[in-house]
């Protein structure tokens, strides 16, 4: 597969010049980082004075991440947010302050690694609007984050937070950084100078940050921590995701893949639909809890993918748990119990009723979505259908992450409530109430979807848009 960018001018004065303009050598320099290309010299081509080859990627698993880089979310974020805003009518006051964030934060990371040597890094937090509550959103790691995605998931949060119902705003920060790379205790100064940088912006009642792609609960324990020596002051509060031990809530690992689960089951029975054949695409946290909630409701996981593989079963997956440590044991799911491997890209295209994209963004793709068989269509993952894919999908039905992978802020929001009132929920008080508030979400959702014959992703923002309009 190739990738072009048409340069506007013909590259001049050798290497350093590649005639690009400014949005273009942004994206060239974010593909060479991410493919260790060197980014000083492009790929040779004869048709060089016209286009510039930015990446030639024949393996699968790196075509749609392209595809990713060469769109810019926070502008898929405001189209959104126009298209809920004709619907409903917003007024055009509380569409201006949405359009944009109220805060972006960038800063610079220098620090010593393990070996002596210096590197810097950056990071971001974006604070998107906290009409309804405090800031709320994660914090990932990751080579490929940048501003413009983090401000399209700081918006994302804002919208999630208001069809959950929750009384919080939204928010995001990212590191760009590959933790694989790091040691675990430049991965903790790392985290710890980041929470530094942060600690005048973040806070119980500013901005909560919350574990994201490649940052887990040990994290939170050390943003925590070192908010606590940066401010004197010991609020657990000021992070979600924490271990049980150290003020985190039960049941907020199974939260977002168990909430996954009750949003499916609920829409399922409110449109009277009976599907029970499932793929799912990630088995991280999400999708491994995914997997088992759907078996607990009598669901059949035909498939389960990771970054390596997948495996196949016609008569269903049943021993998640199994899986879960054959995973960890070989660093991947495939060759459990002998199940029939397939490719990760296969998997998207299964006959199976319901497909569960639980990994990275754009996984679903213009190369891909029109293969598709699945009717339904249940987004774990944070924008895992690029806005091409949700075009050639209008007819099926769409469960979007805004609804489908709230259960874990619903639960980030338990825990903070909890840390604020120094109360502990058990388990089983939690999973009540976070299946109360996903049924709420899909019933208000489905509502707004026949009053205003639209797709459920409208609704959605439509919900959510009502909420905020009526307190911007």
């Amino acid at each position: 597969m190739n990738f072009y960018f048409l340069s506007p001018s013909e590259p001049r004065g050798g290497k350093k010049n590649l005639g690009l303009n400014k949005a273009n050598r942004i994206i060239y320099n974010r593909i060479c980082n991410r493919f260790s290309m060197p980014s000083r010299s492009p790929p040779k081509t004869k048709n060089r004075p016209k286009r510039l080859i930015l990446a030639q990627m024949h393996k699968k698993k790196y075509s749609n991440e392209l595809i990713g880089l060469m769109s810019n979310p926070w502008e898929r974020a405001k189209k959104q947010l126009r298209a809920a805003s004709e619907k409903t009518g917003l007024d055009p006051y509380a569409e201006k302050r949405l359009s944009e964030p109220d805060r972006t934060i960038e800063v610079s990371l220098p620090m010593r690694m393990d070996d002596g040597s210096v590197k810097a890094f950056k990071g971001y937090r974006v604070q998107h609007n906290n009409t309804l509550g405090p800031y709320k959103g994660g914090l990932r790691y990751h080579l490929m984050v940048s501003m413009d995605e983090v401000k399209a998931l700081a918006f994302w949060m804002t919208i999630k937070n208001a069809v959950i119902g929750v009384p919080f705003g939204g928010g995001k920060g990212g590191i760009i950084v590959d933790p694989k790379t790091l040691s675990g205790k430049e991965l903790e100064r790392l985290t710890r100078l980041f929470t530094r940088r942060m600690s005048d912006v973040i806070g119980p009642l500013k901005d909560v940050p919350a574990p994201d792609v490649n940052t887990n609960s040990q994290v939170m324990k050390w943003i925590a921590d070192e908010y606590r020596k940066a401010t004197g002051k010991s609020q657990p509060a000021v992070v979600t995701g924490k271990p049980v031990s150290s003020g985190g809530s039960e049941g907020r690992e199974e939260a977002t893949g168990k909430g996954g689960a009750y949003c499916l089951n609920s829409l399922l029975k409110r449109m009277r639909i009976k599907k029970s054949t499932v793929a799912i695409q990630g088995f991280g946290n999400v999708g491994i809890n995914l997997a088992k909630s759907l078996i607990e409701e009598g669901f059949i996981i035909k498939a389960i993918s990771d970054s390596k593989g997948a495996i196949y079963a016609e008569e269903g997956i049943k021993d998640i748990e199994g899986l879960e440590k054959h995973k960890i044991e070989k660093g991947t799911v495939t060759g459990f119990m002998g199940l029939r491997s397939i490719r990760t890209h296969e998997l998207l295209e299964l006959d199976v009723d319901i497909l569960a994209p639980s990994a990275l963004e754009n996984s679903v793709t213009i190369e891909n979505a029109a293969r598709v068989k699945a009717e339904i269509i249940l987004e774990m993952a944070n924008g895992p259908l690029t806005e091409d894919a949700d075009r050639i999908l209008k007819d099926r039905i769409v469960i979007p992450d805004v609804l489908a992978n709230s259960g874990g802020v619903a639960v980030s929001y338990f825990e903070w409530y909890q840390n604020m009132h120094k109360t502990k929920w058990n388990k089983q008080k939690v999973f009540g109430k976070l299946k109360e508030l996903m049924e709420t979400a899909v019933k208000n959702t489905l509502e707004r979807k026949d009053r205003y014959k639209t797709s459920l992703r409208i609704a959605a923002y439509i919900l959510a848009l009502e909420r905020i309009g009526r307190k911007i």
